[in-house]
């Protein structure tokens, strides 16, 4: 029914930026919520940062003042600005969003496939 795609990981110096950019498609009425989450190696998921659709934000005190979610709706897209990356923002990083479909109006959360951020010297 809808399928969010996730682009931007890579690898990174400390210090450096990176641009997540998540895509979603498919049987979409509206998408709420959405929002980035991370898992690292032996962790438990976290929650990253969130937008709402009217736009307001939320985000870990980890990356307050350094990580921006930003979400462009005409384009069902949601961004993950990441600056003065550390070494502990290493993780995968998945797209979730909360989405009610055409036709069935069901709601749920969807889940991306993820995108790896991996941030060493």
């Amino acid at each position: 029914q809808v399928q969010l795609v996730e682009s931007g990981g890579g690898l990174v110096q400390p210090g450096g930026s990176l641009r997540l950019s998540c895509a979603a498609s498919g049987n979409i009425f509206n998408i709420n919520r959405m929002g980035w989450y991370r898992q690292a190696p032996g962790k438990e998921r976290e929650l990253v940062a969130g937008i709402t659709s009217g736009g307001s934000t939320n985000y870990a005190d980890s990356v307050k003042g350094r990580f921006t979610i930003s979400r462009d709706n005409a384009k069902n897209m949601v961004y993950l600005q990441m600056n003065s990356l550390k070494p502990e923002d290493t993780a995968v990083y998945y797209c979730n969003a909360e989405v009610t479909t055409y036709y069935t109006s069901r709601t749920g959360d969807y889940w991306g496939r993820g995108t790896q951020v991996a941030v060493s010297s």
